[in-house]
This record gives structure tokens, sequence and C-alpha cells, in this order.
């Protein structure tokens, strides 16, 4: 098998948006026939206005239902599964153009994101919104305020759905410390699950005490920095056993584990079983 492909936007486009919408699901069908399990290095978000559609992501199966809204970070490993979408937004968004408050919102949850279903009237919205951002974005590709212009509706559409997913969550991204560190940790967390191991020397990077660090996770996700440590190298590690090739030991090294026979011990305390067994039984 190939290592884990990573689908860049700068391949599809130049502009840092793909907006597509399908109609009778026959389109986005084809579009997911041709995605086998992968990674983007930009940010995907849906909406279904109709109908369903399944995707697996990181090992679970979400069943997105008509009038959701949902997304997929880049780190993720997904897959469309099935699709009786009979119509849809597709959206890709390069990273850079997702606001830093909407980001704190999409990556800030720790715990696998579930869809958004915010209703008919503002689903609505949203369709109008995405109807007059493709619109702008195909024909205002050149010129400072034609580029102006579909970056501001698409800071909207975006702002509009970290909303949502805010109020679904809960979150309290400004007043809450203990939402603010655990943002943060989760975003230093996913950047260097390779080199950082111990909760002390992620709090020394959040100028935090390792206590507080714990504490504030605690509060906000039910679980310490040292779990969730294990749970994201431990996925990383699952992510690589089912669809690269490389070895148990490579593994190992390549998530930072110079002593391979304590990354083993480590994946079977976690995952329930033998790293070659998890393999051997997802593989089927």
């Amino acid at each position: 098998m190939k290592p884990i492909p990573v689908h860049v936007l700068k391949e599809r486009t130049d502009q840092g948006l793909l907006i597509k919408r399908f109609t009778g699901g026959e389109e986005y069908n084809d579009e997911i026939k041709r995605h086998q399990p992968h990674r983007d290095d930009h940010y995907i978000f849906f909406l279904l206005e109709q109908g369903s559609a399944s995707l697996m992501i990181d090992f679970e199966t979400l069943i997105l239902p008509g009038g959701c809204l949902y997304y997929v970070l880049p780190s993720q490993v997904h897959q469309p599964i099935r699709s009786d979408v009979t119509d849809g937004w597709f959206i890709a968004v390069d990273t850079a153009l997702v606001p830093a408050e909407c980001r704190k919102v999409f990556e800030g949850n720790l715990l696998l994101q579930q869809p958004v279903c915010p209703g008919a009237a503002q689903t609505a919205q949203l369709k109008e919104l995405l109807y007059l951002l493709q619109t702008r974005c195909e024909e205002e590709r050149g010129g400072t305020f034609g580029t102006l212009a579909w970056r501001s509706l698409l800071t909207s559409f975006l702002a509009t759905l970290a909303g949502h997913y805010e109020r679904s969550l809960g979150l309290q991204i400004k007043s809450s410390r203990a939402a603010q560190i655990t943002a943060q940790f989760r975003a230093l967390l996913s950047a260097e699950m390779r080199t950082l191991k111990s909760p002390a020397a992620f709090a020394a990077r959040l100028n935090v005490t390792e206590a507080y660090l714990s504490e504030a996770l605690k509060k906000a996700t039910g679980f310490t920095a040292s779990y969730w440590i294990q749970q994201e190298v431990m996925m990383e590690a699952k992510r690589l056993l089912y669809y690269s090739p490389l070895t148990v030991k490579e593994i190992a090294y390549q998530m930072g584990y110079t002593d391979h026979s304590y990354f083993s011990r480590l994946f079977r305390k976690v995952a329930g079983m033998p790293a070659n067994a998890f393999r051997e039984q997802n593989r089927k």
C-alpha cells in the first residue's frame, strides 16, 4: 500500500477556494468516488440540503443528515463511504483564509467534531450566501476589489459556521481561560505530537504549569493532558498502520519513539490490542 496521500488545494485552484454545488447527487458521487482515504492540506466544509451521506473519519463512521453542516480538518484522514445526497455544497478552503477566531472553534475541540443542523431558516440563509460566494468567485477572478469581495463573503460563511458550532458545543472562547488553553493545547498537540511527549513539555511551551494544564483540560474535556497526548499519538499511529506500508518499528520511529518495544506496549495499552492485530483487523 502507498503512504497516506495528501490532497493539495493548489493543484486544483490558485484562488485558495474551491466551491461546488451538487444537484441530484450525481456530481457529488462522482467526486467522492475519486477520493480514496486521504488527508487534505486545507479545510473541507459541507452543507447538505437534502438526503444524507456517510463519512469515515479517523476510524469513526458519521452519518450526515440533510440540513447539516460539517467540516474536516487538514490533519484528519477521511473517506466518503455512501451518499444519498440530492442537493448540497462542497467547499475547500486554504487554511490561510480561515480567520483565527474561527480556527479556535474548529480546531479547539479535542473530541471528533459532529455535524450541526442549524434549522431550515438559517440553512436557507447559508445557501443564499454560498450562491453569492460561488458567483462572485467565478466572476471576479482578477483585481483587488473582486478578490476582496469574495473573500469577505467567505469570511461571513466561515464566521456563521463557527458561530453555529460554538453555540452547539457551548464553547466560550473569549471568556473561558480553560477553553483558551484547550484550543492552544489542541493546536500544539497536532503540530508537535512527534517531538513532545510529556504534559510538562506541553505546559512549558504554553507558559503554564503542568498542573494547571491538566486542570484546564479536565475542566474543558473531562480528561487530563496525558490522556490526550496518548490519544493523539495513537490515532496517528492507527492511520499509519491502516493506510501505509510502514512496519510497526518504522511507525514507532516516525512517531518519535526510539524504543519501538515501548511504543508497542503503549499501543497495546491504549488500543486494547497489538499494533499488527489492529492492522490485520481493520484491513479485512
